[in-house]
Formats: C-alpha cells, sequence, structure tokens
C-alpha cells in the first residue's frame, strides 16, 4: 500500500512546520514558569487588596497605583526613586568608565597581561553577596581598611553623606569584571591598521583611544548601558546587606521598598503596584536609549 503523495507531502510540510516550536517548547515551559506566570501575577496583585498572606481579596483597580504616585505612599515612592536615580547615575557612569579604562589598559602589550586580564575579570566570578560583606568590612569605621589608608574615623555606611556613594562604589567594583569582559572582547576586533594610522598622523595615546577606539566599541558601550541601567534599577542584595535602607531612608532604593513593602508592611498589592511602575520606568528608560542608538557606529 503506497501513501498518496499530495498526503504525504502535507504531513511532512505539517512536521517541519511544528518542529521549530518543539525545540523552543522547554524554554517557553520555563520562561512561563518563572517570568511570564510571575509578571501576570504582579498585575493582577496590584489592582487587588490583599490580606496579610498576599492573597488577593477584594479587586480596587487603579487605586494601588493612585496611592503610590499620588496618595499617602507617594512621598515615599518619589524619595526612593531619587535615590535609585542618583545610585544609577554613580554605578552606570563608575561601571562603564573604569571598565573601559581597565579594558583599554589590559589589551596594551605588556609582561604580565593574562594574569592583569584574570584580575580585572575576578569581580565577575564573586557573587554580589560576598562582595557586599567584604565591603562592609573594608567600610568599618574602627576595623577598614578604607580608613586606615585614607587616615580618616568616617562612619562610612552610617552617614547620610557618604552611605549611598559607599554602596555605589562597592557595585562599581563587582560591576567592572562584566564590563571589563565585553569591551576586552569588542577591543579584539578592532582594526590594528585604523590605530598605525592613527600613530602616521601623530595621534597620540588619548586621541587614539577617543577618535577610534570609543567609536569602534560604540555598539557593546550601548549594549553595557542598558544591562548597567537594568542592573542598577534592580540592586538589592547590597542595599539589604551593608545598610538595609539607612542611616534613615537615605540607600532605600525602590526594590529595596518594594521589599519592604510587602514583607514588613503586607501590603502586598501595594508592592505589586510599585513593581509596575518600575516595569514601566524602566521600559522608558530603556526605549530611549534605543532611540540614541543612532549615535553609535556599527
Amino acid at each position: 500500500m503506497t501513501t498518496h503523495p499530495a498526503k504525504a507531502a502535507k504531513t511532512r510540510f505539517s512536521l517541519e512546520s511544528i518542529c521549530p516550536y518543539l525545540y523552543i517548547l522547554p524554554s517557553l515551559l520555563l520562561f512561563s514558569l518563572f517570568v511570564f506566570f510571575p509578571f501576570a501575577k504582579t498585575l493582577f496583585l496590584s489592582l487587588s487588596l490583599t490580606d496579610q498572606a498576599g492573597s488577593a481579596i477584594d479587586f480596587v483597580g487603579l487605586d494601588n497605583f493612585r496611592s503610590v504616585l499620588l496618595g499617602s505612599s507617594s512621598r515615599d515612592f518619589w524619595f526612593s526613586m531619587g535615590v535609585t536615580l542618583r545610585y544609577a547615575a554613580m554605578v552606570v557612569t563608575g561601571s562603564i568608565v573604569l571598565g573601559l579604562i581597565c579594558a583599554i589598559l589590559a589589551n596594551e602589550s605588556f609582561r604580565g597581561r593574562g594574569l592583569v586580564r584574570t584580575v580585572f575579570a575576578m569581580p565577575m566570578s564573586i557573587s554580589s553577596a560576598c562582595i557586599a560583606v567584604i565591603g562592609v568590612f573594608a567600610l568599618n569605621p574602627t576595623m577598614g581598611i578604607v580608613n586606615s589608608l585614607l587616615g580618616t574615623n568616617i562612619k562610612w555606611l552610617r552617614d547620610i553623606h557618604y552611605a549611598l556613594p559607599s554602596v555605589a562604589a562597592v557595585t562599581v567594583w563587582m560591576n567592572i569584571g562584566l564590563n571589563f569582559i565585553f569591551l576586552i572582547a569588542a577591543l579584539q576586533n578592532v582594526d590594528e591598521a585604523l590605530y598605525e594610522a592613527g600613530a602616521i598622523e601623530g595621534a597620540n595615546f588619548f586621541q587614539k583611544h577617543w577618535h577610534i577606539t570609543l567609536p569602534c566599541v560604540s555598539p557593546t558601550l550601548f549594549f553595557l548601558l542598558i544591562i548597567n541601567v537594568i542592573n542598577a534599577f534592580q540592586a538589592y542584595a547590597q542595599i539589604r546587606l551593608m545598610t538595609q535602607g539607612g542611616p534613615g531612608k537615605y540607600t532605600r532604593t525602590i526594590i529595596y521598598a518594594i521589599y519592604l513593602e510587602a514583607f514588613q508592611n503586607n501590603r502586598y498589592g501595594m508592592s505589586a503596584a510599585m513593581s509596575v511602575v518600575l516595569f514601566i520606568i524602566l521600559f522608558v528608560l530603556t526605549l530611549i536609549q534605543f532611540k540614541m542608538e543612532k549615535k553609535v557606529t556599527y
């Protein structure tokens, strides 16, 4: 018995059309379980009044959002947003600039270059919790190495003027490794002929990297800008372990405020609304960054 050619072709076409989806099915299941479902649940809770266990007990519409943005909780929310913006500005600028400087230096030819590259990339292999603990010991006002080297007696994590920059500095150290690895890889693809042409034209070290290196690695810098901004807005572990949002509220970033609202105040609906607002802010920032993409040289 033979199969009709048209029927066989139809069966083959069906299998070919379904096969790609079967390959991505495991990823879709994981994303659905750990990304899409939590996001949908957050949206649902943001429109609901919840009990102390976090279960929705009544639909309240946009009341949670009005309270977060304009109502009784708006002052704390916008204060935390301001803290987050200052923290993100310090972390993103410091991480990318220092990562680029380390990459440029490690890309030069010198003895022991491999060891230097390993040292620069090493913070990437250390968890944020471990780096936060190291930062707490280093910034200890009595036994910390920072005060010992500077000859000062500053309470770095308890002073309202130094607490946020101190946490930001520790985060910069934590992020340098990631930025360094991407940028050193980008520098490997820069054509040496461009540097040779620059040397013939009399360009010095700084002119060479300003006019040649930066345009050539601009796609990587653009990618790192987006990643670093998102990571800075999502900072939690270092805040939790180093300052617990103090002194006062001067290091209470938006993520830590969301945590406190949910797990200390037991207001899960408000916490979910704050999470949705944060998502919208990050989405808008990402769109603005992509609008700047025309300045990137590919």
